[in-house]
Order: structure tokens, then sequence, then C-alpha cells
């Protein structure tokens, strides 16, 4: 069965007129040419001749190494290629039209509490007291945690961010997200003072010779970009020695919605903030403070 110029035009299709991604779009390939190329192996000729049992198979043979998550993304990915292939003529009927997606357990998100948070960012404080000898990499290390915590930023959006996109005037962050859109974010006064403390002399300009460096706002340890992998590294690394949850740069985002929140933010303020395309998104915090309330409740209260 021959799909890959179909699946070409889908995927020029999506990045023309939906505004996605590459990471999107990539992902996108790999679902589609893992279920196009499992049905032309079991024998079906051509896209026409895909019906919705033969979908259904790939479905349960893929559900056996995927989680439902994952599942649901790629049924996802299917049905939107075949709706397309069909509103453009290059199929008869859409084989897809009647595919379910797997349901997905709600799970609430990974947060610090507010004291955890605090203890997390007073340890990346006190390290960088210390004067060690590696002192640009703790510099840049506190920097990093410090601004995830205060934006709420994905780890994508804070590996992207160029120098002149930080405002200390107006001590705020312009952030590149989804589908390239743009939101301008603040930050308080001590992201402020450890972004300074990375950019001045013994900070970034210690590991910025290296020409790959560009503008890059935070870089590894080798002057190019900073990797989203030495990112999460940093953060667990930093939890763990300031002996909170394990987390990752995610749950910084999730305990940074949470708070705001919990503090009296409005919930549209946090959408914008944060970046969400869907208010139902930013409303899965508004459970997860439900939740720490019902927790403390039944400590604190004697008739809990």
């Amino acid at each position: 069965m021959e799909y890959q110029p179909q699946i070409n035009q889908f995927l020029a299709f999506l990045k023309a007129n939906r505004g996605l991604s590459d990471n999107t779009v990539k992902a996108y390939r790999t679902d589609l040419e893992e279920c196009l190329g499992f049905l032309a192996r079991n024998g079906v000729a051509s896209l026409n001749d895909v019906k919705l049992e033969d979908l259904r198979g790939w479905m349960a043979y893929e559900s056996r190494n995927h989680a439902r998550s994952s599942m649901a993304r790629k049924t996802v990915a299917v049905r939107n290629f075949f709706a397309w292939a069909d509103e453009h003529d290059v199929i008869d009927t859409n084989p897809a039209a009647a595919l379910m997606t797997p349901k997905i357990p709600q799970t609430l998100p990974t947060v610090l509490n507010e004291s955890q948070a605090e203890r997390l960012m007073n340890t990346v404080d006190a390290e960088v007291s210390k004067k060690p000898k590696d002192e640009a990499l703790i510099l840049r290390d506190a920097a990093m945690v410090e601004l995830l915590y205060a934006t709420g930023i994905r780890v994508t959006e804070l590996t992207g961010l160029d120098i002149n996109d930080v405002s200390f005037d107006t001590r705020t962050v312009r952030v590149t997200g989804k589908g390239d859109k743009q939101r301008v974010v603040p930050f308080g006064a001590p992201a402020m003072q450890a972004l300074e403390l990375w950019l001045g002399e013994h900070g970034r300009l210690v590991l910025a010779e290296n020409p790959k460096s560009e503008n890059a706002l935070f870089l590894g340890a080798h002057g190019s970009r900073i990797d989203q992998r030495v990112v999460r590294e940093v953060v667990h690394k930093k939890a763990e020695e300031a002996g909170v949850p394990d987390i990752g740069p995610h749950a910084l985002r999730h305990s940074a919605a949470t708070h705001l929140l919990d503090g009296g933010a409005d919930l549209r303020e946090v959408q914008e903030m944060l970046g969400h395309s869907s208010l139902k998104t930013t409303q899965r915090y508004t459970h997860v403070s439900i939740e720490q309330l019902k927790s403390r409740y039944k400590q604190a209260f004697p008739r809990a």
C-alpha cells in the first residue's frame, strides 16, 4: 500500500492550517506510519480498502505495548488523517468515522505544596551563596528552576528562550508556546535576581565562548543552547537535594498554577499565563486545590 505521499500532503495541510508545532507534526507522522504500515503488512492493498475492523485490529495490536494516553493520541491522529482524506477525495469513504478514542482515567497532576516549593527554592538559593567552583552552572540551574516555578512555562518554552525575550524593566518574559503562539508572562523578584546573576560575569558569560550559543538565554556546559534533558535532570537533582517529592519541570508548572489559584488568581488569567488553548485544561488545577483542601480538612477538623 502506497501511503507516504498522502501522509506528506496531510502533514503539510496541518502545518498550513492548524499551526501545529514541529514536534506535534513529527508525532503525527510516526503514528500514521505505524498504523498504515501495520495495515499494509496485514494485506490491506490501498487506503480505499481500509475498513473499521482493520483499524480496530491495529488498535488492539498497539494497545499491548502502549498506555491508554498514547493510544488516545495515536487514534486521534488516525481519525484526523482519514477525515482529511475523505474531505479531499483521497478515499471514497471514511473508515475511521466510528473509531472510538480509548477512555483515559482522570488523574490529578503532581504538585508540590507551598512549603515544599519554598524549601526547593531556598535550597537552590543557598547553593548559589556558596560560590562553588562550578559557579556558572549553579547560577544557571538556580535561574532555570526559579523561572520555571515563577512563570509555569513548559520545559520546551524555557529552552527556546533568547536573552532579548526577558524584560527586566517590566519583569516579564516573552514565551513562544505551542503552535508558535506568543504570550507575555510576568515573574517575581526572586526569579529576576536569579536571572541577573546568571547573566552576569560569573554566569552565562563563562559558558558563552561557543559560537553556537548565539542569543540563547540558557546554555549547556559546552556553550550551546541547553537541552530539555539537562533541564529535567537539574530539576530532579534539586528536588532530591531539597528533600521534596521527586518532580520534573512539568510538575513545577502544575505547582505554579495550583498556588496561583490557591492565592486567589482568576482562572482565565492563569489560562493566559500557562498558554492553555482551552479553559478546561486549566480547570484541572482547581480540582488539585480541592483535593488538597480535603486532605487538610481531614487532618485538622475534629469532626472530619
